[in-house]
């Protein structure tokens, strides 16, 4: 199954954690200091808001999948259109372990293609790399993929 990722920026986290309970009539699934996130089944959507954006407001879009094979199938599409994409494979971010990749639309919208893995206790583990050790990708801060700001 997959399901629709929805992220915004707000700047205050208790007042919309009460706006989009009321509104989806349901309690988050996760709560953090800075976090939130609802897992809606109707429709099915991953939606979440944080206080860690510069500005409110959408900071990205995506697709959640829950098995890999849809997870490559996203990746093939995005690469066969000639789309950038930034696959950062098995990554952490907003409490969670994914495997995902990153493309951006003709506005500079980001979307998100993840698989999650499982829950972590931080919003974004470091990279356990030591400086020995460079990194294959460009380093970026969680949630905030090179394709987006380059354009």
């Amino acid at each position: 199954m997959k399901r629709f990722h929805v992220h915004l920026h707000v700047d205050d986290l208790s007042r919309n954690i009460d706006f989009y309970s009321t509104l989806f009539a349901t309690q988050p699934a996760r709560v953090e200091s800075d976090y939130a996130k609802w897992m809606l089944d109707d429709p099915p959507v991953n939606f979440a808001i944080s206080t860690r954006g510069s500005a409110p407001g959408i900071d990205h879009l995506g697709v959640q999948t829950d098995d890999t094979e849809e997870l490559d199938t996203l990746r093939m599409r995005a690469q066969s259109a000639d789309m950038t994409l930034l696959d950062e494979g098995t990554t952490t971010c907003c409490y969670a372990r994914s495997h995902k990749h990153w493309v951006t639309d003709p506005q500079g919208i980001a979307w998100e293609h993840f698989k999650t893995l499982g829950d972590i206790p931080v919003f974004h583990e470091t990279d356990p790399r030591t400086e020995s050790d460079p990194p294959t990708l460009p380093v970026t801060p969680c949630c905030e993929p090179v394709a987006r700001t380059c354009c």
